[in-house]
């Protein structure tokens, strides 16, 4: 009897050893399916987004393309056409590429409060004063105003030398975390979220009205693009000589086809507001934005661009982020 259970209990142990190891190997076998099909997943996905941005970088070339016609050679860019951030769409297999184009020059331009080569910067008397009536336009007091400008200015330039009112390494360094200022041209708008002063109140004002250009220059405007929500641009231009309704009467009286710079400034409301650069007037746009939208299968891919039109007329990509324009 003895024996007998002996070798029942050695055939359980056996059944068990046997049930045992089949458990684990479907747990490994699961683990090891469910790691492939995830592996695919990824990799699927991978190829979605990569082919996502494919269709993003081809928006562009349809962009660019479609700025070079509207430029085409003319004297003057208007409205006419409704082009400026209308929505084009544009269906393509498993897919949709969505775009907005849009004036990219009808905004201050914040690395305008500096001048210089290369990067040897310095505080631009004429851009400072333009920020200062921009910001006093939009309800800032004129104080508060000429701190937030000096405080850009030391963020942007190369020198250590603090302006009146702004702040230079060492405000930062004494906060927590610690950091510096910038030392060279903003790459966009919200860099400036760093900058003592430009808290999300201020930064809400004025990021409609603000842009980063690739350059030092002041912000080349277009008039004949400008929209009655921008008209305080022209507030801007004349160093605050006119202000923000006036501005806006001027806009929506615009002639059908859009202003000469002479005649623009030939308007009696700004007759006797002319700035000592007129220049900066234009009838046509130098930059232009992209915002694009793509979903394709299950990827959505967003990406925003910045064009510049050079003097041939040709317009080429300068900055692209694959994010919203903050």
């Amino acid at each position: 009897m003895s024996g007998r259970a002996d070798k029942s209990s050695e055939r359980g142990v056996a059944l068990l050893t046997v049930l045992l190891l089949v458990a684990v190997l479907a747990t490994l076998a699961a683990v090891v399916l469910d790691d492939i099909r995830f592996g695919v997943r990824r990799a699927a996905n991978a190829e979605a987004v990569g082919q996502a941005r494919w269709y993003a970088l081809g928006a562009e070339a349809l962009a660019a393309g479609q700025i070079g016609r509207l430029i085409g050679g003319q004297e003057r860019l208007t409205l006419d056409g409704g082009w400026a951030d209308r929505p084009f769409s544009f269906p393509v297999e498993n897919g949709v590429i969505q775009g907005r184009l849009a004036d990219g020059g009808a905004c201050f331009n914040l690395n305008s409060v500096v001048q210089g080569v290369g990067e040897v910067l310095g505080r631009r008397d004429a851009g400072v004063a333009q920020f200062v009536a921009l910001m006093s336009a939009l309800g800032v007091a004129p104080r508060e105003a000429e701190m937030l400008a000096a405080a850009l200015t030391d963020w942007i330039d190369s020198d250590g030398v603090r302006e009146s009112g702004g702040a230079e390494d060492e405000a930062y360094l004494a906060g927590s975390p610690a950091y510096r200022t910038g030392g060279t041209l903003l790459a966009e708008v919200s860099e400036v979220r760093a900058i003592r002063g430009f808290t999300p109140a201020i930064y809400e004002r004025l990021r409609p009205l603000a842009c980063a250009l690739p350059t030092s220059d002041l912000s080349p405007i277009n008039v004949n693009t400008l929209t009655p929500d921008k008209a305080v641009l022209i507030t801007m231009l004349t160093d605050g000589g006119v202000s923000p309704a006036l501005a806006r009467r001027v806009v929506e009286s615009r002639p059908a086809g859009g202003w000469s710079v002479e005649s623009f400034w030939a308007t009696p409301a700004l007759a006797e507001h002319i700035p000592a650069d007129p220049g900066q007037v234009k009838t046509t746009s130098r930059y232009f934005t992209l915002q694009t939208e793509v979903t394709y299968l299950d990827a959505e891919v967003v990406a925003s661009g910045l064009f510049e039109v050079d003097p041939s007329g040709q317009a080429r990509l300068v900055a692209r982020r694959w994010t919203y324009d903050e």
